[in-house]
């Protein structure tokens, strides 16, 4: 691993010519190398989130999130932008698709892009990189603990989503999924749902059910954070981008 990267703030064309604010980071070295849109989870595109697309710098990617609340107003703060992103019912699915459409094409237009791309997303994040999954042509995605994939949210629940299970025959590339035994969005009987629909359909995929774990396992700075399963995790992620995102 090689940290020397350069990362910053940068401007993206996403769904409809929309001009959005996005967080880039790259290896600094000459070497050829895939990318990764990194979806972000509700709360916004925060500074975990940011820490996210540096650590995948760090092993050699060049790595972009899109502000997906972009559109809520440029001199509005991370915070407000998710709100009011929320108060709607969340990112449109067209919407998102087109977003990271944009993100994908704007990480192959760095030197260096060897042309493959791979997407990961957390919470609604993971949905949407399922969702990204079924409707661009990508080289690999992964699923951390994404609701709503199986099962529609709860009438009183602020994310407007409808179930992507009729979606996964449009599955392009291979899918790692992590989920905790915990979780209730998605319950462990969801994430065996989606296994079953796509070992029907004869798509590749990999999922793993942590014990002790639930939602938000990955976040460091929440009492959810579980160690182990968060090591486990990315030990998984590096070795399943490494091998589809290679050149």
């Amino acid at each position: 691993m090689n940290d020397a990267m350069w990362a910053g703030t940068v401007t993206i064309t996403g769904h409809g010519s929309a001009e959005l604010e996005a967080y880039l980071a790259r290896p600094l070295g000459d070497a050829p190398r895939g990318g990764v849109v990194v979806i972000h989870h509700m709360p916004g595109y925060d500074a975990p989130t940011r820490e996210i697309v540096r650590r995948f710098a760090a092993h050699g990617y060049a790595a972009i999130c899109p502000n997906l609340y972009s559109r809520e107003g440029a001199d509005v703060s991370p915070d407000d932008q998710a709100a009011a992103a929320r108060a709607k019912g969340g990112v449109p699915d067209e919407q998102l698709v087109g977003d990271v459409a944009g993100a994908a094409a704007h990480l192959n237009s760095l030197e260096h892009a060897n042309g493959r791309i791979g997407v990961i997303g957390y919470c609604s994040g993971g949905r949407q990189a399922f969702l990204a999954a079924c409707s661009l042509d990508i080289d690999a995605a992964v699923d951390c603990y994404g609701a709503f994939v199986v099962a529609e949210p709860p009438s009183d629940f602020p994310l407007k989503a409808v179930p992507l299970l009729d979606r996964a025959a449009d599955l392009s590339c291979p899918l790692l999924g992590l989920f905790g035994e915990e979780d209730t969005f998605p319950t462990p009987a969801e994430v065996e749902r989606l296994d079953a629909e796509l070992t029907k359909l004869g798509k590749e995929h990999d999922f793993h059910l942590y014990p002790d774990a639930g939602h938000a396992f990955f976040a460091v700075e929440r009492p959810a954070y579980r160690p182990a399963a968060a090591v486990d995790g990315w030990k998984r992620i590096f070795d399943f981008f490494g091998r589809h995102l290679s050149a």
